[in-house]
């Protein structure tokens, strides 16, 4: 319930020319977050790129789409950028890391056949082992979700800790319990295509 309420009343309050923000109203209580005080509450770094882009390619000095899709379809000499692009003819690995990064690091309900560029672009980054502004990309995933009609409402369990944080009150509120697809195991994996060697 506080998650939905979190989300109704969620605003973007920064200007263009400033940094990414965000403010919300729980239980009356203003809550203001920016990358810097949510990796500070989530203790994790908020360096890296700061870059978020869903209707183009990320902008990004080293990063060209042609490499990435190289690296995800090294087999299709006829993938280029401007294509819509399938998870099905992506590796089992390059599978799990699309998996790992709808689910876990943004979520954003739907179907998952298709890989975005900035789902291409993160799995750049990942492999190539280029630091990104995670606390920034939550923020903007926080947005999206917002915004769109047919979206999940992310970071439930990241919420109720920044909740915790900001000594919100959660007496009465009812927790909701991870759902199975929400972990990974030997059965995941295996859903996956993954198999044991040796």
């Amino acid at each position: 319930k506080l998650v939905k309420e979190f989300y109704m009343n969620l605003r973007i309050v920064s200007s263009p020319h400033e940094e990414f923000a965000l403010s919300s109203t729980v239980k009356g209580q203003r809550i203001f977050l920016d990358a810097r005080i949510l990796a500070s509450i989530l203790h994790i770094p908020h360096s890296g790129l700061y870059i978020f882009e869903y209707k183009k390619w990320p902008e990004v000095e080293g990063f060209h789409p042609n490499h990435i899709l190289s690296i995800l379809y090294p087999n299709d000499p006829n993938i280029h950028p401007n294509m819509a692009l399938c998870t099905n003819k992506l590796s089992v690995d390059h599978r799990l890391l699309h998996h790992l990064i709808v689910h876990q690091l943004l979520p954003t309900g739907g179907g998952y056949a298709k890989l975005s560029w900035m789902q291409a672009f993160l799995m750049w980054c990942i492999i190539s082992k280029v630091e990104f502004c995670y606390p920034l990309l939550m923020l903007h995933t926080m947005v999206r979700a917002f915004t769109q009609k047919k979206s999940v409402l992310p970071f439930g369990s990241i919420l109720t800790k920044i909740f915790r944080h900001l000594e919100i009150r959660l007496e009465g509120e009812i927790g909701t319990k991870l759902k199975k697809e929400d972990t990974y195991n030997k059965s995941t994996l295996n859903r996956m295509g993954w198999k044991k060697q040796g």
